[in-house]
């Protein structure tokens, strides 16, 4: 019977170590690959400190002041090892804008804004071909297109933004977003903004068929102008209550490209709603600028006194030209992207610092066309905002973009309770980077510039950004997606 004890005691004391300290010992060679000597900073448990990392299957399997041994290695002295980024609000789902996301950090890039109508195509079409993780959203904006036959492409242009829906066709809508949901969508998404006739009724019934299936809303809000008719203030109560009707937990995107001047007023209202015990979360991209489609309902009659805008404040990112009446109409009646520079440093500056901001780009790139957020929103936070400003500390900035957004998802997408942290059997989704060196470079005029001083990024383990270059031949991303039911 002693000899049986002392077994089960010895046999009881690494597992004990694991879940204490967060580190296993191992035999010499056991691991896939090691990272040395790095600071590593995990926003879970709050470590900041050098360890070795060990890393085999995809996970972590150690963490460790002593010398770790693995078939690979990676020497990260003076780098900062965190968790990889994940960005909730990334319309660019495709190769180029993959790479570009590798090069800022990013190892998971989801669509929960727009999303998809069609969960399992969506990602039939890039299984076995990612570079990164993704995933989309079931979308009340497509599905509302598919429902109404609406001519337009990304956003609606006909009945989907300009009709209101009958009966019949909010319920047909209930039932599609059901559907996705069954089949796994991450999230529910909605731009009220671009379906400016769907009524309050109509996003409360689909703000149930959340609740119901146990999603998450990510919303742009109704209003993004600061008139007393189309007060932002007023659209942020509209999805709050709609939140607290339905118990659907609500994450509300952009927040300063929404609130612009009342961004402080619109983080007070969540903060206080949080406090109530709401489950409502948001985030935040670091730029005074915006990007939306020309042709979309946001620049229907009426909108430079709803947004506080004028045709010179219009950039096309195609030529770079600002607009007039003249270039507007021709480009409107044509479609496409338009950078509208509508914010103030003050509210960026607002939104970035607030603990209750994640960090997401709403990024799109195309042929090299669009705005910088899409290729150096993560590393224009740790060199403008972390080094250069001092708005947030280093473990702060890492915490919006790793743990917090991974936080907004876990509740319905379990796999995410092992991203966004680095410990014992978490995704080894690692991103590795020169905290003196790390800025972005892409600009206005030269939105695909890779951002520097990013030296590695790791996808469950393989290496897919090695001494600050892209490696070639590798697709090692994975679908997030919930539960099939």
């Amino acid at each position: 019977m002693k000899k049986s004890l002392a077994g089960l005691f010895f046999l009881l004391v690494p597992v004990l170590l694991i879940a204490q300290f967060g580190c296993s010992r191992t035999s010499s060679g056991d691991h896939d690959i090691v990272i040395l000597n790095g600071t590593v900073i995990d926003p879970e448990t709050k470590l900041e400190a050098i360890r070795n990392v060990g890393i085999t299957n995809g996970l972590v399997q150690t963490i460790s002041a002593e010398s770790l041994t693995g078939r690979a290695t990676l020497d990260a002295a003076g780098l900062v090892v965190a968790p990889g980024f994940i960005d909730l609000h990334s319309h660019g789902q495709d190769a180029e804008n993959y790479r570009l996301k590798a090069m800022d950090g990013v190892t998971t890039a989801l669509e929960l804004e727009v999303g998809t109508a069609d969960i399992d195509r969506w990602y039939a079409e890039r299984e076995g071909k990612a570079l990164i993780h993704y995933g989309a959203s079931i979308g009340h904006i497509p599905v509302r297109m598919s429902v109404m036959h609406d001519p337009g492409s990304f956003l609606p242009s006909g009945d989907a933004a300009n009709r209101a829906a009958s009966e019949a066709e909010i319920v047909e809508m209930k039932q599609l977003i059901e559907r996705g949901l069954q089949r796994g969508a991450p999230a529910v998404g909605f731009g009220i903004a671009y379906t400016p006739s769907a009524t309050r009724w109509e996003i409360l019934e689909m703000f149930r068929v959340t609740a119901k299936l146990g999603a998450t809303a990510h919303v742009h809000m109704r209003h993004c102008g600061e008139k007393q008719s189309d007060n932002v203030t007023n659209a942020l109560e509209e999805v709050i209550a709609a939140s607290t009707v339905t118990d659907a937990p609500l994450h509300v995107v952009h927040i300063n490209s929404c609130g612009l001047r009342a961004t402080p007023s619109l983080l007070q209202v969540i903060s206080e709603a949080k406090a109530r015990g709401m489950n409502v979360t948001t985030e935040s991209y670091p730029y005074t600028a915006g990007m939306t489609r020309i042709e979309s309902a946001t620049y229907d009659e009426g909108w430079q006194e709803r947004r506080g805008l004028d045709y010179k404040d219009l950039e096309w990112p195609a030529t770079g030209e600002r607009l007039n009446a003249g270039s507007f109409a021709r480009y409107r009646k044509a479609g496409g992207w338009v950078i509208s520079h509508m914010n103030t440093e003050e509210m960026v500056r607002a939104a970035v610092a607030s603990p209750l901001t994640a960090i997401a780009s709403d990024g799109v790139m195309e042929n090299g066309k669009g705005h910088p957020r899409s290729s150096g929103t993560y590393s224009r936070i740790l060199g403008r905002y972390v080094r250069e400003a001092k708005l947030l500390t280093l473990a702060e900035a890492i915490r919006k973009m790793s743990l917090l957004p991974a936080q907004v998802l876990e509740r319905h997408v379990p796999m995410m309770r092992n991203k966004g942290r680095i410990r014992v059997g978490a995704d080894a989704d690692l991103t590795i980077f020169d905290p003196e060196r790390v800025i972005d470079k892409a600009t206005y005029e030269a939105p695909a510039n890779y951002s520097e001083g990013i030296k590695y990024v790791l996808i469950n383990g393989t290496v897919i950004v090695k001494d600050g270059q892209l490696q070639e031949g590798v697709a090692p991303g994975k679908p997030v997606r919930a539960p099939i039911q």
